[in-house]
């Protein structure tokens, strides 16, 4: 059965992308073939995606972004059926209908926050329409909160971990901010392509984030040694 995983948030630079394309690394480095849905008219996914070297394992992509006069939009969407995996990079500033529409069928969906005054309010207003209009069960914890390129000593962070804990959405992962994650998107790499050691400090963090998507294998045996 296929696992579709949405990464959303309303706002453009909250790093969505490098969720997402570190996700299918990370898949892809289970020999699982995930398939990486890009909705957002930058492309950012898809050109990640062309730079990827030919001699790493293979992630299915599709522009969604893109308006084929050729075919329908269900045939353009389709993904085959042996990704077992799905994740969705969104657009910024989405409609209710597009929200809906990138949500539907998601066994969860991830929303990157940025410790800032200015992601923290439209966060707040994203989460309120993911639950009331797309219909997100908080019960079944479908949606998961991570904060994304924190620095733990400073006060934007504290600032940012109160809102979260105020919300009652699970904080599933609190991703550090890594050159790592720089670095992987230069070569169309991901965290998972990068040697073992380079991404210890990242990897007990994406252990959390893998638990909360029931993931089963560690993170651990997926970089590279």
């Amino acid at each position: 059965m296929q696992k579709k995983i949405v990464i959303v948030n309303p706002k453009g630079g909250s790093g969505k992308t490098t969720l997402a394309t570190n996700l299918v690394s990370y898949f892809a480095s289970r020999d699982d073939t995930p398939a990486l849905i890009d909705f957002d008219p930058q492309g950012s996914s898809m050109h990640w995606l062309a730079e990827r070297p030919e001699n790493l394992p293979s992630i299915h992509g599709i522009a969604a972004y893109e308006n084929r006069m050729n075919v329908t939009r269900s045939f353009q969407l389709r993904v085959p059926d042996h990704c077992r995996y799905v994740v969705v990079d969104s657009p910024a500033g989405y409609t209710a209908p597009q929200l809906r529409e990138v949500t539907r069928g998601a066994h969860k969906v991830l929303m990157p926050v940025l410790p800032s005054r200015f992601d923290i309010a439209a966060a707040s207003k994203a989460i309120a329409d993911l639950l009331l209009v797309a219909k997100l069960d908080r019960e079944r914890q479908q949606l998961g909160i991570v904060a994304n390129r924190t620095r733990r000593n400073n006060k934007s962070f504290e600032r940012l971990m109160r809102f979260l804990d105020s919300l009652g959405i699970p904080v599933v992962a609190v991703l550090r901010d890594s050159q790592n994650y720089v670095t992987a998107s230069e070569f169309g790499v991901g965290l998972f392509d990068l040697k073992s050691h380079q991404i210890a400090k990242d990897r007990p963090e994406w252990e959390r984030l893998l638990a909360f998507l029931n993931v089963e294998t560690s993170v651990a045996a997926a970089a590279r040694t």
